[in-house]
């Protein structure tokens, strides 16, 4: 039983800006809240900027002032009969003595804490926060930087963090983002090759390259795709295999 009551702490993580870490801490979050019944935070340590903070404002605005999305978010939070998940900040060096004080003082067991990490590695207190993490996943795109900067990164993680011994992680998994259909399928079996080389796991999803994902809420949208208030709807999700994702989502972090 203690895995079912244990709260799991995750993170969409990677060296390189433009992956998708913020945007699949987002649309994961509001998939497991809103529409499938887990309790979920979401700790925002991606100081300066906090741009997960600055999106649940923007959020806010736009649905107060979209007729359409606003009677979603009541018909919503009718029926589902609980508050937004918070988005709140931290900061790298701190975020793990953040969310226990938190958790200590939640109303209700909370399943899944996301945590929205910097993109650097050498910022201060980032690989200790790193290795207090359940269940890390890297987005990749077949591009032969991001791939170097990913796989020196998770080789961070698991050659010092894990061999170390000192950390509460239990799986690493890339996984393939902003897939064209166009491109050479022998490329992703190329670079499929030498994760497997370097004894790393990546999921079995591959998520479709999709505009959606570079969009948040507008004022005249009719649908939501990426909200911290709203999730995503339920066609668009499997247009990019979304829905797919998620069911081996929560197989690997085992919920």
């Amino acid at each position: 039983m203690e895995t079912k009551n244990k709260t799991r702490f995750i993170a969409f993580s990677s060296q390189k800006g433009g992956v998708g870490k913020s945007t699949f801490t987002t649309i994961i979050a509001s998939i497991l809240h809103y529409r499938m019944g887990y309790n979920v935070a979401v700790f925002d340590c991606d100081y300066p900027q906090y741009s997960l903070c600055q999106m649940r404002e923007r959020d806010l605005k736009t649905v107060m002032q979209n007729e359409v999305l606003k009677k979603l978010a009541h018909r919503q939070f009718s029926t589902i009969n609980k508050k937004a998940y918070p988005v709140l900040q931290s900061r790298a060096d701190n975020a793990l003595k953040d969310v226990g004080a938190y958790l200590q003082s939640s109303a209700v067991p909370v399943d899944m804490v996301f945590f929205d990490l910097p993109g650097t590695v050498n910022t201060p207190g980032l690989l200790n926060t790193l290795a207090g993490m359940h269940h890390i996943f890297s987005p990749i795109t077949a591009d032969r930087v991001v791939m170097e900067s990913t796989l020196s990164f998770t080789d961070v993680l698991t050659n010092v963090l894990i061999k170390q011994g000192k950390t509460s992680i239990e799986t690493i998994r890339l996984f393939w983002n902003q897939v064209d259909g166009r491109e050479k399928s022998h490329l992703y079996e190329t670079y499929g090759n030498v994760i497997k080389e370097v004894g790393l796991q990546a999921m079995e999803t591959r998520i479709a390259d999709s505009k959606r994902f570079r969009k948040e809420s507008e004022v005249t949208a009719k649908t939501v795709f990426r909200s911290t208030l709203l999730p995503p709807d339920t066609r668009l999700m499997k247009s990019c295999g979304l829905d797919l994702f998620i069911s081996e989502f929560l197989r690997t972090v085992k919920l």
